[in-house]
């Protein structure tokens, strides 16, 4: 068995319907175990290295503030090589527009790299990452209790198409209105919070 870094990002931290859907899938560990889960906000310097391989990409400002705004819910899992590949086919490809139909990329993210959870890609890649961010993030217990069920809406459809219109330039403004309406209706994040994720997730459309 080995060990895999697992983060809800914002935009399935804080969007429950999305949230609860994926949670779903992780808690039925069909071929692995959930060992930890708990809350965690991200310091800069542990996502700048955790994401050192996209240094000097255009959106890498975007994706360490994307990363480290709110506090997001973090966790271990373990699996076997084979267990841990049919997780990242689950998943589905890393850039919605490509996510095979039917993945859970493909049915909760919104777009570009709005893309739900990290979990990492291969037990190497595993052993590197849950030894990092055990550093400073407990990843021995689960100590965070997870619903797969909310009252909460699913907006993941209007907001991907809401999504395409800001990226491309049209109907900038209204689509980017509408586009947080449908936001705060999907979260429970007020004031501040609620800002910071309409920043992080409006930031990926630039």
């Amino acid at each position: 068995m080995a060990d895999a870094l697992l983060i809800f990002k914002p935009d399935a931290t804080y969007r429950l319907a999305a949230r609860a859907g994926l949670w779903t899938w992780l808690a039925t560990e069909r071929d692995w175990k959930i060992e930890s889960l708990d809350w965690f906000q991200p310091p800069v310097s542990l996502i700048e290295s955790h994401y050192d391989f996209l240094q000097g990409r255009p959106f890498f400002p975007w994706l360490v503030d994307f990363m480290t705004a709110l506090p997001l819910i973090v966790g271990r899992v373990t699996a076997s090589a084979d267990a841990l590949k049919q997780m990242r086919y689950d998943l589905g490809e890393t850039r919605i527009a490509q996510s095979r139909p039917n993945s859970l990329r493909e049915r909760f993210g919104i777009f570009g790299g709005l893309n739900c959870l990290h979990l990492s890609d291969a037990p190497d890649t595993g052993a590197a990452e849950v030894e990092k961010w055990s550093k400073v993030v407990q990843l021995k217990q689960v100590r965070v209790e997870l619903e797969k069920s909310t009252s909460k809406p699913d907006h993941t459809y209007r907001l991907r198409s809401l999504a395409t219109q800001v990226a491309a330039g049209i109907h900038v403004d209204l689509a980017s209105q509408v586009f947080r309406e449908q936001l705060a209706d999907e979260t429970e994040l007020e004031g501040q919070q609620l800002e910071a994720l309409y920043r992080v997730t409006l930031g990926a459309l630039s």
